[in-house]
């Protein structure tokens, strides 16, 4: 048995959960998500507690088995608290201004500024001009537009300057040896 997937679901209150066919809708606080199940998981949804079970022990279903609750774990608190991923931008010039909550212009050496628009349920925030905090409430949203921010100027690793996740730590290379 899965040690993930035997694991209930609690939602909690003000968030409300239907299930119709494959499909599953959570609507909470900060908005709703909705996703189409994997595989032959079957959700219950007893008072207060989502549960998951495969019909058999063929390997496609124990690999969905954890992956179904763990997406739908992430639906619940994405509606209720939400997610956040920190970015850090180190360099000399390297900078991030918010153009509104959903836009973002990044001068990260290159001959021109490189500006970005949010995807719909994404918003930017730029407390300083090395920091951006991006936040949503769809987890796997959030995870990728950070990627693919830091996938601009990844961190070098000579002068480690580039973008980086809050507290990445970048693995430094010696640099040339000079002639003695």
């Amino acid at each position: 048995m899965s040690r993930i997937g035997k694991a209930p679901v609690a939602v909690p209150s003000g968030v409300e959960v239907s299930v119709s066919g494959r499909t599953i809708t959570v609507k909470g606080p900060k908005g709703s998500l909705s996703r189409e199940i994997p595989g032959l998981i079957e959700v219950a949804q007893e008072e207060g507690t989502l549960t998951f079970s495969r019909p058999n022990d063929e390997r496609e279903n124990r690999a969905m088995h954890g992956l179904v609750r763990s997406l739908v774990n992430n639906m619940v608190t994405g509606v209720t608290e939400g997610f956040k991923k920190e970015l850090e931008i180190v360099g000399v010039g390297y900078r991030a201004e918010a153009q509104g909550p959903t836009a973002l212009r990044l001068n990260l050496g290159f001959s021109h500024p490189v500006n970005i628009a949010a995807p719909e349920g994404i918003s930017f925030e730029v407390p300083a001009p090395t920091q951006v905090v991006i936040s949503g409430i769809d987890k796997e949203v959030v995870g990728q537009v950070a990627a693919d921010i830091r996938s601009i100027r990844k961190p070098e690793p000579y002068k480690g300057k580039g973008v980086r996740y809050a507290g990445e730590r970048v693995m430094r290379k010696a640099g040339k040896a000079g002639k003695k």
